[in-house]
């Protein structure tokens, strides 16, 4: 494996390669692909398009659209971000997201929002602990059912994970300097062997998701927010604290 590069990509003969790593990366049937257009769009109206190259072949992207809050604030719905199986663990995830983070900051954008399945301990543990998002938000079959293996038929329920690009949390995990951490009071645990529920034993798997689920729309309701993620040799476990200032945060 050769040194990775990460940039915008532009061309269609690109974005039409993004969009069959889709294909690669989820195994999704044509409907639920993200088409070449979106990417096209994207790129003119502020989105961010980026890839990741060994050379010159793509081994991941990130697509990225902007949005507009209540109040005003506009910030950058990060809708998919994809690496080739042969190329995880090796930091293009990483790269992705924090050229996405100079790129918006640059462009004077402080707040990026994705959801994940919170499943999917391995991007959790990524989220919260390696990019300092946060998660006060909760949403139930986000997207429907949909054609990838790697769902297994289950609902698709959802994080959506808050990162301030700018703000003490994230700046001081992404430099790796400490940082004075909120106080856990909650915690919501998944079990470590979840990969092999998901593919050998669905109905239980659909009970780990309606349980956890649960929970995350019990506490978050309650005000609380998950500031860290804890990892275990049975389960891993999401860690809420109080609501926090996100700008000493």
């Amino acid at each position: 494996m050769s040194a990775i590069t990460v940039r915008t990509i532009q061309e269609l003969d690109e974005l039409r390669e993004a969009v069959q790593l889709q294909k690669v990366i989820w195994g999704f049937d044509d409907i639920d692909l993200l088409p070449v257009r979106l990417f096209v769009v994207a790129t003119k109206i502020g989105g961010q398009t980026l890839g990741a190259f060994d050379g010159e072949k793509m081994v991941g992207f990130l697509l990225a659209i902007p949005g507009l809050k209540k109040g005003g604030e506009v910030y950058l719905h990060s809708h998919m971000m994809g690496v080739a199986e042969e190329y995880r663990n090796a930091g293009v995830g990483r790269s992705l997201k924090l050229t996405q983070r100079t790129d918006a900051l640059q462009n004077g954008v402080n707040l990026v929002e994705w959801t994940f399945d919170p499943l999917q301990i391995k991007n959790a543990f990524f989220n919260i602990e390696r990019l300092g998002a946060v998660v006060g938000r909760y949403v139930l079959n986000q997207y429907g059912i949909t054609s990838s293996a790697l769902q297994s038929g289950l609902p698709t329920d959802r994080c959506v994970a808050e990162w301030d690009l700018d703000s003490k949390r994230a700046t001081c995990i992404i430099q790796g300097q400490p940082y004075d951490k909120p106080t856990v009071l909650e915690r919501i645990s998944v079990p470590t062997n979840i990969d092999h529920i998901l593919k050998t034993q669905p109905e239980q798997a659909r009970d780990v998701q309606a349980k956890i689920s649960k929970q995350f729309l019990w506490h978050l309701g309650a005000g609380l927010v998950v500031t860290g993620f804890e990892r275990g040799e049975q389960e891993c476990s999401y860690l809420l604290s109080a609501g926090i200032n996100k700008n000493e945060n």
